[in-house]
């Protein structure tokens, strides 16, 4: 595409005064009929009272995409990902910071989840992710804190590649405190967006932003999700598209399960770890190891903890153990991958394909 081409694509892209569908909608009519960008505008000109940047707005965009290092990816390219391709109202185009070939890989799986996370529901979610990650699968998500961040850190943690989706431009990326991840993501995986990079993170961004995560995956992983949260929306977005979806099951009583237990009671596959998704895509899980440790003592004490942090001291009151004997123990246990520490205390990692 060239830049005349770009600059126009931008304007469209950042209109005002007409929906953003609709606008997707005009400017995929007119390729089809031959036409440019150029075109586009003046059609909806006439057709509605739309508003568009000037031109000199739009080469600042340019040189923004240009300063950030920034792939952009038109609908009609050869490198737009085929799986996104196929969705309804697929963006018209994608700005990508990172590796491109990471929007298109073989097998991608998102993990997705509540901002407001429980630690049990973030140690899984890194878990999950990690597993996946050695299993050759990209972990997509949202960069959002809670259950996303912690899918892309499992994930980089696993030594695999993870994209993120955003809701905001490149320049604005929203959270602010999630900058340090989205420049570890770009360093295997990539950061990618519908948005010219100086659009705001604002909340009508982010249901867009959904369809882009689920677009890109296979199947969707709902770790945790009220029942009128993004996240299940996310999963409507995804069975429209003909994903499959996937979901944890949890407590009753915190509430932020409910909207998985309605997924998993209406069909979604129900998942304890890495096996049951990679079953659930047709693929043979590795073998995993014994899920209960073989030495005694650890066995007593994982068995003593439950799925949410559990502290030392609440360890050693329970089994009446040592002090150093249940720390030097938590220790091997989170070297074998049965626990992580969190939040001042130990979380039972899930089911998973754990290395001999």
């Amino acid at each position: 595409m060239d830049s005349s081409e770009l600059i126009h694509l931008i304007r469209l892209l950042s209109s005002r005064g007409v929906a953003r569908s609709s606008v997707r909608r005009v400017v995929r009519e007119t390729w089809r009929s031959g036409g440019s960008a150029v075109d586009a505008i003046d059609r909806l000109h006439r057709d509605a009272a739309a508003a568009f940047p000037s031109q000199r707005a739009a080469r600042g965009e340019l040189a923004a995409i240009d300063r950030l290092g920034l792939f952009v990816i038109e609908a009609r390219d050869d490198a737009f990902p085929p799986l996104l391709r196929e969705i309804p109202d697929a963006p018209l185009a994608l700005f990508v910071r990172g590796d491109p070939a990471a929007l298109a890989a073989a097998l991608s799986v998102a993990v997705i989840g509540s901002r407001r996370a429980s630690a049990s529901g973030s140690a899984f979610a890194s878990a999950l992710a990690q597993d996946l990650a050695r299993a050759g699968i990209v972990v997509v998500s949202g960069l959002a804190r809670g259950i996303d961040g912690a899918a892309h850190r499992g994930a980089l943690e696993g030594g695999g590649v993870t994209v993120a989706a955003m809701g905001g431009g490149h320049a604005r990326v929203y959270p602010p405190s999630h900058r340090g991840l989205a420049s570890c993501i770009v360093e295997s995986g990539a950061l990618v967006c519908e948005y010219p990079p100086s659009t705001a993170p604002l909340p009508a961004n982010f249901p867009e932003r959904n369809r882009i995560i689920s677009g890109l995956s296979a199947a969707v992983v709902i770790v945790e999700a009220t029942r009128h949260s993004g996240t299940s929306i996310t999963a409507r977005m995804a069975l429209e598209q003909g994903r499959d979806v996937m979901a944890v099951p949890g407590s009753v009583g915190d509430g932020l399960h409910s909207g998985c237990h309605r997924l998993i009671r209406q069909g979604a596959l129900l998942v304890e770890g890495v096996a049951d998704v990679l079953e659930g895509l047709g693929l043979t899980p590795p073998a995993a190891s014994a899920a209960v440790p073989s030495d005694r003592l650890h066995a007593r004490i994982l068995e003593a903890m439950g799925w949410s942090a559990t502290t030392l001291h609440d360890i050693v009151e329970s089994l009446g153990i040592p002090v150093e004997e249940t720390l030097s123990a938590l220790v091997e246990l989170e070297l074998e991958g049965f626990v992580t520490s969190h939040g001042g205390g130990y979380i039972r990692r899930p089911l998973t394909t754990r290395e001999p």
